[in-house]
């Protein structure tokens, strides 16, 4: 038998990383691609659509069809007040792009990556946005009721966003890209309202939920030591598991 060392590259790297994952637990924050990625690149920096090209694709679109930006770079783009429920977001680039009071109902954005975005009073009620990052984003006022929130909102600003009826949940289901749940570290969630919300495992450490209505919502295993619940309505919430370590 040959040495492993002498095997492809690859099968040699897909062997220890069996190894490693039956070996050890995985952990708990793998969803953290940032620092997986040069976030200099043109991928991550430029634009290859402008408003104009983009505001012109979908009056031409027929009926009952989507525009197709998936995984496309719109990074630093003004797509504010836009009506985009008639487009497919999925892994597109909008890293520092404007995207306040856009309607974007429903739509799906999986992996998008939108760092420092500007979603400020954006309709995104039922979006879907799982594994995507928005780290620093602006949310203030958003609509997000209904939304699913398996993503990266660590540092944003979310106040008085609504996320009444939000499944930000661990997803228990598909571990592959590692646990993914909403990630609110740190994020501004004052006066926000998650009435009957789903947080169970979300990572909310040192967050900020001052005045937030939290009736109903479950944090059930949640990890939210160092949080702020100062004022906030606290009435039915299960705190069963959760970690609530030197919070507030």
């Amino acid at each position: 038998m040959k040495p492993l060392l002498t095997l492809p590259r690859v099968l040699v790297l897909t062997f220890s990383a069996l190894l490693v994952s039956f070996s050890s637990p995985q952990p708990a924050r793998a969803q953290n691609m940032i620092d997986m990625v040069d976030l200099s690149t043109d991928e991550f920096t430029k634009a290859v659509m402008t408003r104009a090209d983009i505001e012109t694709a979908i009056a031409k679109l027929p009926a009952g069809e989507k525009l197709d930006l998936y995984a496309k770079p719109l990074n630093g783009l003004d797509l504010s007040n836009m009506d985009l429920r008639r487009t497919n977001l999925q892994q597109a680039r909008l890293m520092g792009a404007n995207l306040s009071g856009s309607n974007l109902e429903g739509v799906v954005m999986d992996q998008v990556w939108a760092l420092k975005a500007n979603l400020s009073g954006a309709n995104l009620q039922k979006a879907n946005m799982f594994g995507t990052q928005l780290v620093g984003a602006n949310l203030d006022g958003a609509d997000l009721r209904g939304a699913r929130l398996a993503g990266d909102f660590s540092k944003a600003s979310m106040v008085k966003a609504n996320l009444e009826g939000a499944n930000l949940s661990a997803d228990e289901a598909n571990q592959s890209m590692g646990l993914m749940r909403g990630v609110f570290s740190s994020a501004n969630l004052e006066g926000a309202n998650l009435k009957n919300a789903n947080l169970a495992r979300a990572l909310l450490e040192y967050a900020s939920l001052k005045d937030a209505n939290l009736t109903g919502v479950s944090l059930r295993g949640s990890e939210a030591a160092g949080a702020d619940f100062s004022g906030a309505d606290v009435t039915g919430v299960d705190f069963i598991d959760a970690d609530v370590n030197s919070a507030k």
